[in-house]
């Protein structure tokens, strides 16, 4: 089971450069990578849940599969999975929590999560707590998906999705609670922009509490209100719906 963790190195918003690339991250505790298994590729074999674990790298739990070939690999923990149940990866099986199967083999309605965007890539939607997509239809050699944003996107039928929902969506109501645990966690504390000087930031200088006093500009100058990233991507084609 080592073989399942790595020790995450941590380069603190740092490129390779030395210099900061991403601001607000800093020192933190000690933590371990799990490597999981998106692809779910391991098909035909029947795998037992042995563990349900807390993986520090994401907000949704963890689940420990022994196949019966002895192998072990981690998969993300749907809701309703438990201690003892059975799973298993083919193109068709039965639509029961934990198994993962191609979507044009799944039924109609059907809850799903850990979706393939090109069938053999891995899992890329509905990865987080609490996050369930719910096939709408079939049509074309797509299905379409409604994501939890309410967006409506087409996906190849030839990809693989895992059954059910997320589990640990209480995560959303979770607070921090004290700055020490932020630090713990690699966060730095975020300094607005109207209290730096200005040569900092764009917002900074003036005389006591002054405000921007300009149209509200990145630390880089570049603008942070309206369309401020506006390029199309190869997959807009494929969005049927948008979430807003």
């Amino acid at each position: 089971m080592n073989k399942l963790k790595v020790l995450l190195k941590k380069h603190s918003g740092r490129g390779s450069g030395g210099m900061i690339t991403v601001r607000h991250q800093g020192g933190r505790h000690k933590r371990y990578y799990r490597n999981i298994d998106f692809r779910r590729d391991k098909f035909g074999v029947t795998g037992e849940v042995v563990g349900l674990e807390y993986d520090p790298n994401r907000n949704v739990e963890i689940a420990l599969i022994k196949y019966a070939d002895g192998e072990y690999r981690y998969i993300l923990a749907p809701k309703g999975l438990n201690l003892g149940d059975k799973i298993v990866s083919s193109d068709r099986t039965e639509i029961k929590i934990g198994n993962a199967m191609r979507l044009k083999n799944i039924t109609i309605g059907n809850l799903v999560h850990n979706v393939e965007l090109s069938p053999g890539k891995g899992g890329q939607l509905g990865r987080s707590a609490g996050v369930a997509l719910q096939l709408l239809a079939k049509e074309g050699g797509f299905a379409h998906l409604k994501l939890p944003s309410g967006e409506v996107r087409k996906v190849n039928l030839d990809s693989l999705a895992t059954i059910g929902a997320l589990g640990n969506e209480e995560v959303k109501q979770r607070v921090i609670g004290k700055a020490g645990r932020a630090r713990h966690m690699g966060i730095k504390p975020t300094v607005r922009g109207v209290a730096q000087d200005p040569d900092s930031h764009p917002h900074g200088g003036g005389e006591g509490r002054s405000g921007i006093g300009r149209n509200p500009m990145t630390k880089y100058g570049r603008s942070a209100v309206g369309k401020t990233r506006v390029k199309g991507k190869w997959s807009d084609k494929y969005i049927l719906k948008r979430r807003k």
